[in-house]
């Protein structure tokens, strides 16, 4: 009986995903051996000795103690692009309302009197809303992963010209996004070109602050800068002072800052961006199945940590086995199980950085003192059977 021990609701359909039968699911289980958490903050709670994994319902993990459970050799899984769709249509909802200036419209009509020249002020005072058409402006998507790509691709539906700039682009990202998307060599031929900027990178020491006081003397004079990532990828400083001195004509953010609050051009939303049901859902059904994955059969998928390692089982037995990318590591593994008479029927060895995994399918039981005699290994973080 697996237990998993839930930070937060999860949509019921994940949840349903996993067996009555097979797992103990819920907020209070003693003992977990995964976690499985949304938004809630997990950098300083206890880490239980059962806990093999963490799974994230969504796509960033700054709420998870991410080194702390490398050491320890816990994979972190998440859910890339399972909430993509949803942040796509409130980016292109974002550079509408900035373009179309449909908040402060809202907002006059919610405030008119009800008196009997209600049409006449109306047809009177629209002309202060007039704004302008997506359709021929240029997009500057910065990130072109799950979330990117799609807005990327969605913006050359509106007739909207696009650049992106990625230089860590993986192949299956390049497959999906449009062969009409413009190429930017560097952030500053970017932001020279684009009358919007979309940003969709991690949050990391490389993308903090990532649109600063440098990038004010780059932009077009005008520009629209949205933020559908994570807050601190944008200085605010920066936007502050892009407004008063008018290089910024708007700027769209999915994380209220209080230094930004009561200017009308800032457009600031609360955290919307994978708030639909179909996101959630999409979410938890993502990892739930690999968290399953995982402590059924030891694969790997979709880890924030480990490397990717899938393998279809042989033998009697599966050793799941993560260590510190170190060399000899192999070798002094192969050695103990020959040593004890275990046959290694197949096996699959990943890295990725300081961290290694390893499958490792056996014709034979594997006892409970030889997977002791494997912790033993220097450099081994952990090991188990399945």
């Amino acid at each position: 009986m697996f237990r998993i021990r839930l930070y937060n609701h999860i949509s019921p359909r994940g949840l349903s995903r996993l067996p009555a039968g097979q797992y103990l699911v819920g907020t209070e289980i003693a003992d977990p051996h995964a976690f499985l958490v949304r938004s809630a903050d997990l950098h300083e709670i206890e880490i239980p000795k059962s806990l093999l994994c963490v799974g994230r319902a969504g796509a960033g993990v700054n709420n998870i103690p991410v080194a702390r459970l490398s050491a320890l050799g816990i994979p972190v899984f998440n859910a890339p692009g399972a909430n993509a769709n949803a942040v796509r249509e409130l980016v292109i909802a974002g550079m509408l309302i900035a373009a179309r200036n449909l908040h402060e419209a809202l907002a006059f009509v919610a405030a008119l009197p009800r008196e009997a020249d209600l049409h006449e002020r109306v047809e009177r005072e629209k002309k202060r809303f007039v704004g302008s058409e997506l359709a021929g402006r240029t997009l500057g998507v910065v990130g072109l992963g799950a979330i990117g790509v799609r807005v990327a691709n969605a913006a050359l539906g509106l007739g909207m010209r696009v650049l992106g700039y990625d230089p860590h682009m993986t192949v299956e990202g390049a497959w999906q996004l449009s062969s009409e998307v413009g190429k930017a060599h560097s952030l500053d031929e970017l932001y020279a070109a684009s009358d919007f900027l979309s940003f969709h990178v991690p949050l990391n020491d490389k993308t903090r602050g990532m649109f600063d006081e440098r990038a004010l003397a780059r932009v077009r004079r005008g520009v629209v800068v949205l933020n559908f990532a994570r807050e601190a990828v944008v200085d605010a400083a920066a936007i502050r002072r892009g407004l008063d001195e008018g290089i910024i004509a708007r700027y769209v953010s999915d994380f209220p800052q209080a230094e930004l609050l009561g200017d009308a051009r800032v457009i600031a939303l609360p955290h919307l961006g994978a708030s639909t049901q179909e996101a959630e859902e999409n979410c938890a059904i993502m990892v739930v199945d690999q968290i399953r994955e995982f402590l059924e059969h030891g694969n790997v998928q979709n880890s924030v940590n480990f490397p990717t390692t899938r393998m279809e089982r042989a033998g009697q037995a599966r050793i799941c086995l993560a260590n510190r990318n170190v060399p000899n590591m192999i070798a002094q593994v192969t050695q103990l199980l020959g040593g004890r008479g275990l046959n290694i029927a197949q096996m699959h060895n990943a890295s990725r950085g300081e961290l290694a995994y390893n499958l490792l399918d056996i014709d034979g039981e594997v006892a409970p003192d030889i997977v002791d005699e494997l912790r033993r290994i220097e450099g081994v973080l952990s090991a188990r059977v399945v």
